[in-house]
């Protein structure tokens, strides 16, 4: 069922036009972002705000109906990280252009979903030069 573009717009302006998962800005991007569910609708996730969440499009197709990776460390099967229930300053840390998960939920987040991917890190060169890197209030 797709997200009705009022619903679509308010989770947008919450999440400040970034990818509540990278961090990358909406602004200058070709690609519209997706509206996520965060808890997939086939494991009973619905289309409430508090289920939805703006990614953008690698992010978005890395997660998919995913809610569970393997933690590249421990291999320990781990909750993926959730824009509506964590911190990202609690898992992730900024390094120049590479994010560093500082838990579990945050590494495997970053492999999960390949927040490091060469794609991601020259897009956040460039952002940074544009001063839109790192996300306000992201460490």
């Amino acid at each position: 069922m797709a997200v009705p573009i009022s619903l679509r717009r308010r989770v947008a302006r919450r999440a400040k036009h970034r990818c509540e998962y990278c961090g990358l800005s909406q602004i200058g991007q070709a690609a519209t972002f997706h509206v996520d569910h965060i808890v997939p609708q086939v494991a009973g996730g619905d289309s409430s705000m508090d289920n939805l969440a703006l990614a953008c499009i690698h992010c978005s197709l890395r997660k998919g109906a995913r809610q569970n990776a393997r933690d590249p460390q421990s291999g320990r099967i781990m909750r993926l990280f959730h824009p509506r229930e964590h911190s990202w300053n609690h898992h992730f840390r900024w390094m120049a252009c590479r994010i560093n998960g500082i838990t579990a939920i945050g590494r495997t987040t970053i492999e999960a979903l390949n927040l490091n991917s060469s794609e991601h890190q020259v897009i956040r060169a460039f952002e940074k030069k544009l001063r839109r890197h790192p996300p306000p209030g992201h460490l």
